[in-house]
């Protein structure tokens, strides 16, 4: 039986819901404060065999959707990209910051500006590639959430849906 997660935008909260079938469909109302229709959020899962979960914290609160379709675009088109061709590759990448609402950092904005040039991508990691590494894509978040800023409360109760 699966529970599927679904977002408030008014409580700023996460709610989670079971369901006796699979139900794709379905959007409920917010057991705290009525509004009509929820989100649905991408739940994550882990099977654990001794392990720690996996740390949320310091991640920004992302719109799920609009990561789900940036992920879906960049798939498609990366199925028809020229990998000789650094161009495509940095068209690509402009596209996936864009509909995520992530920022570049200078390091990144220089790669892309040399890959747009024609450069081999190669050459640029050698130059910038610990510069790459240490910028944190996920602080400079353009999108603040109408939590501003915080992450979502989460209701832990399980709720029919």
């Amino acid at each position: 039986m699966p529970i599927y997660e679904f977002y408030c935008p008014d409580c700023h909260t996460i709610f989670n819901f079971l369901s006796l079938r699979v139900n794709t469909t379905k959007r409920p109302d917010c057991p705290k404060c009525s509004r009509p229709g929820l989100e649905r959020r991408a739940s994550v899962f882990t099977i654990s065999k001794g392990l720690a979960a996996p740390d949320d914290e310091g991640m920004p609160d992302l719109d799920e959707s609009k990561m789900e379709q940036a992920m879906q675009l960049m798939a498609r088109e990366a199925d028809s990209l020229d990998e000789d061709d650094p161009r495509q590759a940095a068209r690509l990448m402009k596209k996936l910051f864009d509909s995520t609402g992530l920022e570049m950092g200078p390091s990144m904005e220089e790669a892309m500006r040399r890959m747009e040039a024609g450069e081999d991508p190669e050459q640029i990691e050698a130059d910038l590639g610990d510069a790459l590494e240490s910028e944190d894509f996920f602080a400079a978040a353009k999108k603040v959430s109408r939590g501003q800023g915080r992450p979502p409360a989460r209701d832990e109760t399980i709720y029919d849906l």
